[in-house]
């Protein structure tokens, strides 16, 4: 028997020329200032926030008077006042972590667009290794095709695809399909019962006396290479004018830093996702995770100038050897088992 419903998120890379690139750059940052417009208006309003009826009122109007705010697509504004509204809805939410809705910074927030509805996009299968997509105000744009998609190719998976999301990262613009799957329905898990102490020197000790563990995230030369470009970026940095706009070689030298950092974080997620999601959730039953405050374990151990800190350095190199393991994800994709925290 199939169940119905089953989001599902596929990643894909995205073919675009150079025009291509710069009317998605500015329907991203458009995004970003419609979000910052609408904060600026819901926040101001004397003593209530402001009803989505009058955030949509104010967003047709802007959209009318002011020129660049149109070329960011209808539907995706709308996604736009309706992301911000979830936001809120989930601060509220005395059971959610999320924090005070704030403005995003043209440095500090990810460049993205929303295409919320499926039927826009118009998928179609060009070969073996590329597909096709429509995107509003781009056109017709290739796409890399690595995995087939549900409702879309003959044979392929039941279901369909009911929007996507475009991101752009340190390798530039990747297409985000959000797919509704007809998956078998789920049955008891009858596998043994397994404790998961996450560490340093090994990075998961299971309880049953086995480990799972993983070798660096960059290579040698990798390595090499980063050290060279963050020292570039250091002398740089001392030659920029204070007050002067980032200089095009520099932005370079960030672009190549900040594209093997996303590599190695890449390889981090593919090697969590490949132990817990895929290899933990299939073998065992139940997964028992420790209960840690990750938060408070990578605080700066600094101190304050009446009560300086007491072996800075050491716990620095704590911190940044926890927070390269990633414990915080780790644990949160074994989403097949039960997750129990708490253990010893």
């Amino acid at each position: 028997m199939e169940v119905a419903g089953q989001a599902r998120a596929h990643v894909a890379r995205l073919d675009l020329t150079a025009a291509q690139v710069a009317v998605l750059d500015g329907q991203a940052h458009t995004a970003r200032a419609l979000w910052n417009l609408l904060h600026e208006y819901c926040t101001f309003r004397q003593g209530r926030l402001a009803s989505v009826k009058d955030c949509d009122a104010a967003i047709r109007q802007a959209r009318r008077e002011i020129d660049w705010i149109g070329r960011l697509p209808a539907q995706a504004a709308q996604a736009v006042l309706r992301t911000y509204r979830q936001a809120w809805a989930n601060y509220f939410n005395p059971g959610h972590p999320a924090k005070r809705p704030g403005f995003k910074g043209r440095f500090r927030s990810r460049m993205a667009v929303d295409v919320p509805q499926g039927r826009d996009l118009n998928i179609a299968r060009l070969n073996r290794r590329w597909g096709a997509v429509n995107l509003p105000k781009v056109g017709r744009v290739r796409f890399r095709w690595t995995r087939d998609l549900p409702g879309v190719t003959r044979g392929g998976p039941a279901g369909r695809i009911t929007g996507a999301r475009l991101v752009k990262d340190a390798f530039g613009w990747q297409i985000v399909f959000r797919a509704e799957r007809r998956v078998p329905a789920p049955v008891a898990h009858r596998g043994e019962q397994v404790g998961i102490d996450r560490g340093i020197t090994v990075a998961l000790a299971l309880s049953d006396g086995t480990t799972r563990d993983h070798g660096e995230w960059l290579t040698s030369g990798e390595k090499e290479r980063l050290r060279r470009l963050e020292k570039k970026s250091a002398r740089q940095r001392r030659a920029r004018t204070p007050g002067r706009p980032t200089s095009t070689r520099l932005a370079r030298t960030y672009d190549r830093i900040a594209r093997l950092r996303a590599t190695a974080k890449r390889r981090a997620v593919d090697w969590q996702h490949q132990t817990t999601t895929t290899e933990l959730a299939r073998t065992f039953g139940v997964v028992v995770v420790e209960d840690l405050t990750i938060t408070n374990m990578v605080r700066s151990a600094t101190g304050t100038i009446d009560q300086p800190g007491r072996n800075v350095r050491q716990k620095a190199g704590l911190n940044r050897a926890i927070t390269g393991q990633a414990w915080g994800r780790t644990p949160c994709w074994s989403t097949r088992p039960v997750i129990a925290a708490g253990w010893w």
